[in-house]
């Protein structure tokens, strides 16, 4: 209540200079203009704003398609989950080398990723094959899981569907 009583004039005083400031600049005379005058005032730039993005435009345009802007790289960084346990490992795989992740045959085939002045995105191109038993121990032929391509700014997109286990893509590394 105290805090209502102490308010009160602050919030008189500024009513009244706002009353007072309206009062006076009425008494000016200064009516605002038709928009057509409003519009008159306003100057044109002298340049042309846009040149900076169509000449962007025309140096993507005119860059070889198969030149890419970026390098591949030679080691991919992926995390694996053993949905199991609830344990998660990074590993490092070599282009073109396999690494095995509990029942699972992990072949990279190719990795990219993208320049710093580009949004950030790293490509994977993978196979992951399961290997099985015959239930004494001695490897049968593995089924092909998944082999395509992983993208490390959306894991879901194409996704290894597999009940134990998940892997996904982190970084690309030259």
């Amino acid at each position: 209540m105290t805090l209502l009583i102490r308010l009160l004039p602050i919030c008189a005083f500024a009513l009244a200079s706002l009353l007072l400031a309206s009062a006076a600049l009425a008494q000016e005379g200064d009516e605002p203009g038709s928009l057509e005058e409003w519009a008159e005032d306003i100057e044109e730039p002298d340049s042309d704003l846009t040149a900076p993005l169509e000449q962007q435009q025309e140096q993507r345009a005119t860059r070889r398609a198969d030149e890419l802007s970026s390098r591949p790289g030679t080691i991919a960084v992926l995390r694996g989950l053993d949905k199991v346990t609830a344990r998660t490992r990074d590993f490092e795989v070599n282009v073109g080398d396999s690494y095995t992740f509990g029942a699972l045959d992990i072949t990279v085939r190719y990795c990219r990723r993208r320049p710093p002045e580009e949004p950030p995105e790293v490509f994977v191109f993978l196979e992951i094959n399961d290997q099985r038993t015959d239930g004494f121990g001695i490897g049968a032929e593995g089924e092909r899981l998944f082999s395509g391509w992983m993208f490390a700014s959306n894991p879901a997109l194409n996704a290894l569907d597999h009940p134990v286990y998940d892997v996904w893509v982190i970084d690309c590394r030259s």
